[in-house]
């Protein structure tokens, strides 16, 4: 992909986005003791993000449909400088808990409009690798901007790291305003068009294989560091380098599948969910073993995200007549999973199965998703049409 600038600003507002999103989790412990509040309450600031995003995706989508792609870009982007602003300003827990929730509307439609806006800025053929390209920022955040933004809450304060997600997304709106062409909404798009091809069969069914996706991710990625401290009894320094080796596989399974998916997204999520049953299984097996935990780890990461671009392409080219909701209510799907995931591991160690279970229920939920592959691609045959990123 040669460059493109307003590509370029898109991955840096998604970079911002993924920080805000999951640093958080690694500053429970100070938020809670400096606010005087326990950790569960501290962590409904992840669960009010995520229901958030669920919300705030169609309100903002259909809300301002009529608004140039452009400016919508920026609106959400507004809000989420807003957003972390209140936060990093905040003196109490419900002032931070307002600032997240504001944050929160900005990702459904800056992922899922900005999705659509990636594939309308390189040719058809390019699709699935824009959508990767701009994907490509959230990837960098897990590998080096959720550490900093944690490095900076243990060190300077969790106000700091919001502060800095604040000066992120200034930065972003002035990359958004100089880079992106304002990209006018087709007269044809209404928000009865964008309802009714978000009721559309095959939109449903691609938005459930991102539900089902996304789940067998966070279903072992949620217990990931007890899952190592416990079974492969190591500690936070390793943990640490495996979750920035996870994330350095998440960056390299986004980039190989949005090359791929161009070529042929059935295949490449076929590939990369068969690929996520046998390592998650192996996984299950020998995670007690410290030196095959390291390799295991970063080929699940590569696989694990490299479903995210291809069925993100998916969707926008099953809604292809009016594809902003879908595509909005896609990235709600992802938020959608990451919680059914994490409730789902959370069951097999409740149920006192056993840390390995975790990992094999991560397996046979991606068993699940290829199976729903299959039936999808072989429904699309039936109807004398091939499975394609976005043409």
């Amino acid at each position: 992909m040669k460059l493109n600038l307003p590509l370029l600003a898109l991955a840096l507002g998604a970079f911002g986005i993924g920080v805000t999103e999951f640093s958080p989790m690694g500053m429970l412990s100070i938020i809670a003791g400096d606010l005087d509040v326990s950790i569960p309450t501290a962590g409904m600031l992840i669960s009010a993000y995520a229901f958030g995003v669920v919300v705030g995706a169609p309100i903002m989508t259909l809300g301002f449909a009529k608004m140039s792609r452009r400016s919508l870009l920026l609106l959400a982007m507004s809000l989420f400088t807003v957003g972390n602003l209140i936060s990093a300003l905040s003196d109490s827990y419900g002032t931070l808990l307002l600032g997240r929730i504001v944050t929160s509307f900005n990702h459904g439609a800056f992922f899922g409009v900005g999705a659509v806006v990636a594939t309308q800025l390189v040719p058809p053929e390019k699709r699935a690798g824009a959508v990767a390209a701009m994907f490509s920022g959230l990837t960098i955040a897990n590998i080096g901007g959720v550490p900093l933004a944690t490095y900076v809450g243990e060190t300077l304060g969790w106000r700091s790291a919001f502060m800095g997600m604040t000066v992120i997304g200034l930065i972003t709106m002035l990359a958004l305003r100089a880079s992106m062409p304002k990209l006018a909404v087709d007269g044809q798009t209404t928000i009865a068009n964008e309802i009714r091809v978000l009721g559309k069969n095959s939109v449903l069914f691609a938005l459930l294989l991102t539900v089902v996706g996304s789940s067998s991710m966070f279903t072992v990625f949620s217990y990931i560091a007890p899952i190592l401290q416990d079974e492969t009894r190591v500690g936070t320094l390793f943990v640490t380098s495996m979750l920035v080796l996870y994330g350095l596989g998440l960056a390299v399974g986004n980039m190989l599948s949005g090359r791929f998916a161009d070529r042929n997204l059935t295949g490449t999520l076929v590939i990369s969910m068969l690929a996520t049953v046998i390592l998650l299984t192996v996984f299950a097996a020998t995670m007690q073993n410290m030196l095959i935990v390291p390799p295991l780890i970063f080929f699940w990461g590569i696989a694990s995200f490299a479903v995210v671009p291809p069925l993100q392409a998916l969707v926008v080219s099953e809604a292809s007549d009016a594809p902003n909701l879908a595509s909005a209510m896609n990235i709600a799907a992802f938020n959608l999973g990451n919680a059914t995931g994490a409730a789902l591991g959370g069951a097999v160690i409740h149920l006192g199965l056993g840390l390995p279970s975790v990992a094999l229920a991560g397996a046979a939920t991606s068993a699940a998703g290829l199976v729903l592959v299959l039936m999808f691609q072989k429904h699309k045959k039936a109807q004398g049409e091939e499975l394609v990123g976005a043409s």
